[in-house]
C-alpha cells in the first residue's frame, strides 16, 4: 500500500491510470445506454472508437495546458480556453465522423446538429478539464502544505541549535574568567586541573547534537563534567545532592538543559558567599510528565524579569528552548525559597527509552 502510494504521488504517475480509467467509464456507460435501447452491438466499437480518440485528443490537450500553466493567470485562461476550443472542435468532428461510418441515417441535415454535437463535446471535454485542473491544483496545495511544513521544521531545528551553541560562548566566557582569576591568585595547579575539565566538557558539548534529546542519566554525567570544574575552584565550598528516582533517569531531555541552570546557581549561591551554598536537584515521573526542581540556599533574587543586560542568559535560553521544543506541555517557573535560595521548577512530556538503556549517572558531591 505504501509502495502505491508513492508510485502516485510522483508528478505524471496519477494522470495515464485516471486517463483509462476515465474513458474506459465513458465507453462503458455510453454503450451500455445504447444497446439498451435496443440498438445493435456494434455501438460498442462506436463508443471505444470515440473514446480512443478523447484519449488522444485529451492526451494532447494535457501537453498544451502544461505549456500555459506558468503564464500570468489571465493569460494563462486565455491559453486554456483557446485550447479546450481547438480539442473540442477536433473531437467533433472525429465524433460526426464516426458516426456517420457507423449510421447511415444519421448525417448532419442542419447547422444545429454541428451545433448540438459540440456543445456535447465541449461538455465531455470541460468536465475532464474541470476533472484535470481540480487534481492539479489538489496536488500543488498538498506540496505547498509539505514544503511549508519543511521550512518550519528547519527553523524550529535552526532556532534550536542556536540556542543550544549560544551557551557555549557565555559558558566559556565565564570558566576562562575563572581560570585567569586563579592564575592572577597563584594557583597554576588548580587553573591547569580546570582548562583539562573544560576541554573534555567542550568536546562533549560539540559532539552532541543539539536537536536530539538525551536521557536524565546522560544530562548529569554531562553536568559532572561541569561540575569537575567548578570543584576545582571551590572545593568543599560546593555541595550538591541528588535525589533523582531511577524511572526518571530513563527519562529523555534536551541535551545540556541542567548545565546552564546549575552554572546559574554557582554563580549566585555559591561563588559569592564565603561558606560556598548547597545545591539540590530532584527529579521523578509525575504520571505523564516528569518534574525536575533545582534548588540552592543562596540569597535568591528580588526580581527574575527585571535584571541588566547581559544577566540571566542561561535562564532566558532554557526557557526559550523548552518553549520551542514543548510548546505549552512544559511549565517552567522560578520562585524565591523561605527563609533563603531560590527554586527552579520545570514539567516535561515524560517519553523514556528501556531502563538497560540508561546508565546510572551521579553528580559531583
Amino acid at each position: 500500500m505504501t509502495t502505491l502510494r508513492r508510485f502516485f504521488a510522483q508528478p505524471g504517475r496519477q494522470f495515464w491510470p485516471l486517463q483509462i480509467a476515465g474513458w474506459l467509464c465513458y465507453t462503458i456507460l455510453s454503450s451500455s445506454a445504447k444497446v439498451g435501447e435496443g440498438e445493435p452491438p456494434k455501438w460498442v466499437l462506436f463508443y471505444l472508437t470515440v473514446a480512443a480518440s478523447g484519449f488522444i485528443v485529451t492526451s494532447l490537450l494535457r501537453l498544451g495546458y502544461s505549456h500555459v500553466w506558468q503564464w500570468p493567470a489571465s493569460r494563462m485562461v486565455l491559453g486554456c480556453a483557446g485550447f479546450l476550443l481547438l480539442a473540442t472542435l477536433v473531437q467533433m468532428k472525429v465524433f460526426v465522423a464516426l458516426l456517420a461510418g457507423f449510421c447511415s441515417d444519421c448525417e448532419m441535415h442542419s447547422m444545429f446538429g454541428y451545433i448540438w454535437y459540440f456543445s456535447s463535446s465541449l461538455y465531455l471535454l470541460l468536465a475532464w478539464s474541470g476533472l484535470y485542473f481540480g487534481i492539479k491544483f489538489s496536488r500543488q496545495l498538498r506540496q505547498q502544505k509539505e514544503a511549508a511544513l519543511k521550512a518550519q521544521a528547519m527553523a524550529h531545528e535552526a532556532q534550536l541549535k542556536m540556542l543550544r551553541y549560544q551557551l557555549n560562548p557565555h559558558f566559556l566566557f565565564n570558566t576562562l574568567n575563572a581560570i585567569s582569576t586563579l592564575i592572577l591568585d597563584g594557583r597554576r595547579d588548580t587553573a591547569n586541573g580546570m582548562i583539562g575539565s573544560l576541554s573534555a566538557f567542550l568536546r562533549y558539548s560539540l559532539d552532541s547534537d543539539p536537536v536530539q534529546r538525551v536521557t536524565l542519566a546522560q544530562e548529569i554525567d554531562a553536568t559532572n563534567l561541569y561540575l569537575g570544574i567548578e570543584q576545582l575552584r571551590f572545593g568543599e565550598r560546593l555541595r550538591v545532592r541528588l535525589n533523582v528516582s531511577p524511572e526518571a533517569r530513563t527519562a529523555l531531555v534536551p541535551s545540556l538543559i541542567l548545565q546552564p541552570l546549575i552554572e546559574n546557581a554557582v554563580k549566585y549561591a555559591v561563588s559569592k558567599r564565603e561558606e560556598g551554598g548547597t545545591i539540590e536537584l530532584e527529579a521523578r515521573r509525575n504520571g505523564d510528565d516528569l518534574d525536575i526542581v533545582l534548588r540552592d540556599d543562596g540569597p535568591g533574587c528580588e526580581n527574575f524579569h527585571e535584571r541588566q543586560a547581559g544577566h540571566g542568559v542561561g535562564l532566558r535560553n532554557t526557557q526559550e528552548r523548552l518553549q520551542v521544543l514543548y510548546a505549552d506541555a512544559q511549565t517552567f517557573s522560578i520562585a524565591n525559597r523561605a527563609p533563603r535560595g531560590c527554586e527552579i521548577r520545570m514539567r516535561l512530556p515524560f517519553e523514556s527509552i528501556p531502563v538497560d538503556n540508561a546508565a546510572p549517572a551521579e553528580l559531583a558531591a
